[in-house]
């Protein structure tokens, strides 16, 4: 459907935008009014769609916090104007304007509207809670400029980027791009991340998102395992290292060996993150390779490789003697 969608602060906004949720969040949906109204209304950019003739039809908001993660909510469409694509375009024209500035979206979405958020790319990550009497989860996409790029260049599957469910390959071309793929891989995994590299480098691996994220699989998902394999430990004992650190602080959760080198390794880096996802490279020095969000064959026969060298590998002492 032909529309065009504008930007407003709060203080400009048009009226219109004020009785669109006002309808929906209010009157349809039960909302009460003090919680619908809030102080984050003065600080976010607010998003209005009208049709060619000027009438409203859908809203949105979004704000960044302080930590460089931008949220989005307050999406609304008229009841009329429903099932016609208005609120997916709002959407994806919202993602659109926060790529390129940050990397991080979150959402609070209904139950119900949970896999319409997966279309454009954003998964479970909390939930479900109660706001204002509805039970909510919260969503997250890690990875908006690789998702915007191929939302306008293509039409995947029905989740893209979701674990278990996108079967589709997405290439890995240059440095920008690995960590955000990583990262999405990684921010989804209930049960095991396993990771082969010649080492940890500082700039792939040395990051606080990454950390955060192996620091949230290790303390929330009970019985879940973080295992590095790596073939050389000396620039983890020489400059401190973020996932070392965590390692060290959650022993029976993050575990850490180096490969036996009188057996073949194998000759390519990959993550495993489950038994579904995968971040595979084609040489160890060079970003490029592909992801894999439902790959479950390949998995297995990496997840087997992995096995064999990380039941001969041995731990680096070097690593243990360091103090924290």
């Amino acid at each position: 459907m032909s529309m065009r969608i504008r930007k407003y602060s709060w203080q400009l906004a048009p009226r219109s935008l004020r009785e669109i949720r006002q309808r929906v969040f209010i009157d349809e949906q039960k909302v009460p009014p003090d919680l619908e109204w809030d102080d984050t209304d003065e600080i976010a950019d607010h998003f209005l769609a009208v049709l060619p003739d000027n009438t409203p039809v859908a809203v949105g908001r979004m704000f960044t916090t302080l930590d460089d993660t931008a949220h989005i909510g307050r999406m609304a469409v008229l009841p009329e104007h429903r099932g016609k694509g208005i609120g997916e375009a709002m959407l994806r024209h919202i993602m659109a304007e926060a790529a390129g500035h940050v990397q991080d979206l979150h959402l609070s979405a209904q139950e119900h509207a949970v896999p319409f958020y997966q279309r454009s790319g954003f998964h479970v990550f909390e939930g479900p809670y109660d706001d204002a009497g509805i039970p909510h989860f919260g969503m997250r996409c890690l990875a908006p400029v690789e998702m915007i790029s191929a939302l306008s260049r293509q039409s995947p599957g029905p989740a893209p980027m979701i674990l278990g469910s996108d079967d589709s390959s997405w290439l890995v071309e240059n440095d920008a791009q690995l960590p955000q793929l990583m990262d999405n891989l990684v921010s989804q995994a209930r049960q095991r991340v396993w990771l082969y590299d010649r080492l940890l480098d500082h700039d792939l691996y040395d990051r606080q998102r990454l950390r955060d994220l192996f620091s949230g699989l290790a303390r929330y998902h009970r019985n879940s395992e973080i295992r590095l394999l790596v073939h050389d430990d000396g620039p983890l004992v020489k400059r401190r290292h973020q996932l070392v650190e965590l390692m060290r602080r959650l022993p029976s959760s993050i575990t850490l060996r180096l490969v036996n080198g009188d057996y073949p390794p194998a000759e390519q880096p990959f993550v495993l993150v489950d038994r579904q996802g995968v971040l595979y490279r084609h040489r160890f020095d060079r970003p490029e390779g592909f992801a894999g969000f439902a790959d479950s064959g390949r998995v297995r026969l990496l997840g087997e490789t992995f096995q064999r060298m990380w039941d001969t590998a041995r731990p680096s002492l070097e690593l243990r003697e360091l103090p924290l």
